[in-house]
């Protein structure tokens, strides 16, 4: 379906942003090659504040969502998260960005799993362009059915 010229035309004469980077010169990005795709999600409505930025406990939660993937599968059970040991927020998230978790686990003890996570945003699917807009370190602790911590099973 076609949209007609004055459909349009309120969208041809919007101003640019004049505080906006230039990011002409910034060679794109890609999304990582060296990591494991754990989750995709799109921010609703409601996860974002009057701005239309997205709440930074909504992307919490969902890191924290993601980041439990690739020890449950080590674990091979219950988990809890022990420890964010870092959490940076690179960039704000917006309404239509398609979000794009990524694992990769850094450390396995005895009962538990370290992982870092790096969270990337795929904006403006017309004239794509990716962004790196979170990155979080996080441990989980393998725990039995009381809730006690349990040894990681010997692969």
């Amino acid at each position: 379906m076609k949209e007609s010229a004055a459909a349009t035309a309120p969208y041809r004469n919007m101003p640019e942003n004049e505080n906006a980077p230039d990011i002409s010169s910034i060679a794109p990005l890609t999304l990582p090659n060296d990591r494991q795709l754990v989750m995709r999600v799109m921010p609703m409505p409601a996860d974002a504040n009057g701005n239309g930025d997205i709440f930074g406990g909504w992307i919490m939660a969902q890191v924290d969502l993601a980041g439990a993937v690739l020890p449950a599968r080590i674990a091979k059970g219950r988990l809890a998260t022990v420890a964010v040991n870092q959490f940076v927020f690179k960039q704000p998230v917006s309404m239509g960005d398609l979000l794009s978790f990524y694992a990769k686990v850094e450390r396995i003890g005895r009962t538990s799993v370290t992982v870092n996570v790096e969270v990337y945003a795929e904006r403006n699917p017309a004239n794509l362009h990716v962004v790196k807009v979170t990155e979080a370190n996080l441990t989980y602790v393998a725990i039995d059915h009381s809730g006690r911590p349990r040894p990681i099973p010997v692969s």
